[in-house]
């Protein structure tokens, strides 16, 4: 037996329901980690999710961020509801994270903050707010269980994960300070599960909307599935799916996949 965990950054729920739909009809995976939402949990479309076969975990706000976890129907009795934010987030927080237990494996989506631009006042935020993510772990959490860290990171860890790695040096997204903060969330005791399956293969999962970026394969990978090393010695496979950012008004981030043998 496998379970498949996904994560997609959808880019608005409500612009991209139904190619949402159409992709949980095509790749049928267990647990879906769904980041900017953009919407409240009460405009969320659960009720087309379970007719479809999925149940929903919701943390959403208007308008911006916004996070959920989607698990198959069947899977009900096996899901327990962790967090839903940073432990010491203020009450307007920021709609960033939801972590649930699932099958015996710990899920935890997060929308890691984009960070506009070096040294500005939400770059710094982004920095702040992985500190807090990798305390986060460490009193929340054991890396000897399993755990799966999935969502847009807003980081592309190393050079080839950028399509233009001298172009994109020095700027948010592939900078020096964010990815050694990315790292010291990832020496907490996770498994880039993706680049460690495949060392030198350069595939990407988000492409600017502009420029005609994913048709020139301009792309970077943001989007990641990280895991403890007890799931990790488990993983069957990790497909960044790019069938639908070619469809039409698709998000700029498209799923990635991971199987793991349960």
């Amino acid at each position: 037996m496998t379970l498949t965990i996904a994560s997609w950054n959808v880019n608005s729920i409500a612009a991209r329901l139904p190619l949402a739909l159409q992709w949980l009809n095509l790749a049928h995976p267990d647990v879906v980690c769904l980041q900017e939402i953009k919407c409240v949990d009460e405009k969320f479309p659960a009720a087309d999710f379970a007719a479809a076969g999925y149940e929903s975990l919701i943390f959403g706000q208007p308008t911006y961020n916004g996070v959920a976890i989607l698990y198959k129907s069947m899977l009900a009795g096996q899901v327990e509801l962790i967090q839903k934010g940073l432990p010491d987030d203020p009450p307007d927080a920021q709609r960033r994270l939801l972590a649930a237990r699932i099958a015996g494996t710990t899920v935890i989506d997060v929308y890691i903050p984009n960070g506009q631009a070096v040294g500005s006042e939400k770059y710094a935020f982004k920095l702040e707010w992985l500190d807090r993510l990798r305390k986060f772990l460490d009193s929340s959490f054991d890396p000897a269980q399993p755990l799966a860290l999935c969502g847009d990171f807003n980081v592309a860890p190393d050079p080839v994960d950028v399509h233009d790695p001298a172009l994109w040096e020095g700027k948010v997204l592939f900078s020096l300070p964010e990815r050694a903060a990315m790292q010291t969330v990832k020496d907490w005791g996770l498994h880039d599960s993706f680049r460690e399956l495949y060392p030198a293969v350069a595939e990407y999962s988000w492409w600017d909307y502009r420029q005609a970026a994913f048709r020139r394969n301009l792309g970077l990978r943001i989007d990641h599935i990280w895991t403890t090393g007890s799931l990790f010695e488990r993983c069957r496979q990790v497909v960044i799916d790019k069938e639908p950012r070619t469809w039409e008004r698709p998000s700029d981030h498209t799923p990635v996949i991971a199987t793991f043998d349960i």
